[in-house]
């Protein structure tokens, strides 16, 4: 008797789906990437429970006659490819035929859709893979309506998360398609509440600020290039918006979201010099080249693309965003635009992402020393104090972090007061329901939150520690904390008390006069651990003079 056997098709199918559709959020990113491609203005997205009691996908695009909506539930059935050479110019956002066959398998499905130059329309109602009921139903456009996700294999939906889990990598998805389409409106029903809405926008600017906020938005640098058949139009961070986490970044190619490492090595090497160690830059990158010279077909959900020239693409980032982060700090423009590997042939255009006056930054790069004070500022955030046993050099900013850190974690000389104004901040839809969910948290760090709607959180009290801080950052960080997870043997508390302590202690641009220093040595002085800051890093190293002795070889 024979070993090998051809598998079932209902089989087949769900280890195709095991490929395909990873999450409810997986569902999601492919509906909304067929009513893109079936060109439509208006896509309603619709989940209970995190998605996995319902989803559904509505639009106004062009829907499909009878005869193509019983088509699209076989295997690899689409639209969207010919011929082989079709496979390596790619203009669609789908193509493999296998998304749709692939969630019916594991759920039960029902599609009503139509012509929009028809009156008649069909439903058609699948369970597990198999067609249950097939009949006419006027309708316009295409809506996709998916229930009980995994009813039929248990044993991939005990590993689904929590609703709350769940439906954060939802609304991610759903972000991550309005970013790169701003032409189309967008609308994000959760448990029968609005959650995203976000009418058709002008551009990627507008729809940055749809989705952040105007603050969020003023801390961008805009940048447009077009070189070698390859164009883009970025948003960065300025050379003073940095973040503890990686949370805002994101990178299109062709206006597929997908992930990179050597595109994001290019940004992160275009802010040498610039970038402070621990921190991250804020980037969304929308590029632009031939579709023959980036393969779409590497992994089943489209996340990753390999290059035909991948040197060339790093290459084209890196310099793009370099110009403009040099450029924008005006002391650095001479000496850059000198620098070997420059690109002169690009015209790289690049201006503040709201349109405002600003204002040069101010550093004397050279060594700054002031007699009438007992220490010397060494640049950065570095301060040499002289005693008689020898030479410390303290990082005042780890040495505020520290100070800050513990108060924080222990409330001690913590005072909060009310604000006389209170401060309205707009967040990422994802971070504006994990701060709500964990407000009380906040509260026991003298942060008084309270919801404003539309994505808007409204600050009534601060700690006193917090006046002037970036409140914005700050709770992004901390949403970013709560979302990826403490590593074990760390607290929640300590890990958002670190946050914020950074956030607020001072940068290497604050000079300290020599009472904020001497305020700073005592407040450190009476921390339980003084030589580290939060994150492990020394605030501070002695050098004593037998140290100083061997160093100049006199001993």
């Amino acid at each position: 008797m024979p070993l090998i056997k051809i598998l079932p098709t209902d089989l087949r199918n769900k280890i195709a789906a095991g490929e395909v559709v990873e999450r409810p959020a997986s569902i999601v990113k492919e509906l909304i990437e067929n009513s893109i491609d079936a060109q439509s203005t208006e896509i309603r997205i619709e989940v209970l429970y995190g998605g996995k009691r319902m989803i559904k996908v509505s639009d106004n695009g062009t829907g499909m006659d009878r005869e193509d909506a019983l088509l699209c539930f076989e295997r690899h059935a689409t639209s969207k490819l010919n011929t082989e050479a079709d496979l390596f110019n790619i203009r669609t956002m789908g193509f493999r035929g296998e998304a749709l066959p692939s969630i019916a398998s594991v759920s039960k499905v029902k599609l009503i859709t139509g012509l929009k130059s028809s009156e008649s329309g069909i439903s058609i109602e699948i369970i597990g893979g198999e067609k249950r009921e097939v009949k006419d139903s006027p309708f316009s456009g295409t809506s996709v309506e998916v229930k009980d996700l995994f009813f039929n294999t248990p044993a991939r939906k005990k590993f689904l998360k929590a609703n709350s889990t769940e439906l954060y990598h939802i609304i991610d998805a759903v972000t991550k398609e309005a970013l790169s389409h701003p032409e189309i409106g967008f609308a994000l029903i959760t448990d029968n509440q609005e959650a995203m809405i976000l009418p058709k926008a002008s551009g990627f600017r507008e729809r940055i600020m749809q989705i952040y906020g105007d603050e969020f938005l003023s801390g961008l640098i805009k940048v447009n290039n077009v070189y070698g058949g390859m164009k883009t139009n970025a948003f960065v961070s300025n050379a003073e918006n940095f973040r503890n986490s990686r949370a805002h970044q994101f990178i299109f190619i062709n206006k597929r979201p997908v992930k990179d490492l050597s595109v994001s090595h290019a940004v992160y090497n275009a802010y040498e010099g610039v970038l402070p160690k621990d921190k991250h830059p804020i980037f969304f990158l929308f590029i632009e080249l031939d579709p023959k010279k980036v393969d779409f077909n590497v992994h089943p959900t489209k996340r990753e693309v390999r290059f035909e020239d991948k040197e060339s693409i790093h290459r084209f980032v890196n310099v793009s965003i370099r110009d403009a982060v040099k450029g924008e700090r005006k002391e650095y423009t001479k000496q850059f635009t000198e620098m070997p590997g420059h690109m002169p042939a690009e015209t790289v255009h690049y201006e503040p992402a709201i349109s405002q006056a600003v204002s040069a930054i101010s550093e004397n790069l050279e060594l700054i020393y002031k007699p009438s004070l007992p220490f010397i500022y060494l640049g950065d955030t570095f301060i040499a104090v002289s005693g008689k046993g020898g030479l410390t050099l303290i990082d005042h900013h780890a040495a505020h972090e520290r100070i800050l850190y513990e108060k924080f974690l222990k409330k001690a000389d913590l005072d909060s007061h009310q604000l006389l104004f209170p401060q309205q901040i707009k967040l990422s839809h994802k971070e504006y329901r994990v701060i709500l969910e964990n407000k009380n948290l906040l509260h026991e760090f003298g942060i008084e939150i309270d919801d404003f709607g539309h994505d808007t959180l409204i600050i009534h009290s601060l700690p006193d520690a917090l006046d002037d801080a970036d409140l914005r950052g700050i709770l992004s960080d901390v949403a970013s904390a709560i979302i990826e997870g403490i590593h074990p043997g760390k607290s929640l508390k300590g890990e958002l008390a670190a946050r914020i302590a950074c956030h607020k202690s001072v940068r290497g641009k604050e000079i300290l006069n020599q009472g904020e220093f001497s305020r700073l040595l005592s407040d450190l002085e009476k921390t339980e651990h003084p030589d580290q800051c939060p994150h492990g890093r020394p605030t501070r190293i002695f050098f004593s003079l037998d140290d100083l002795k061997k160093m100049f070889k006199r001993k």
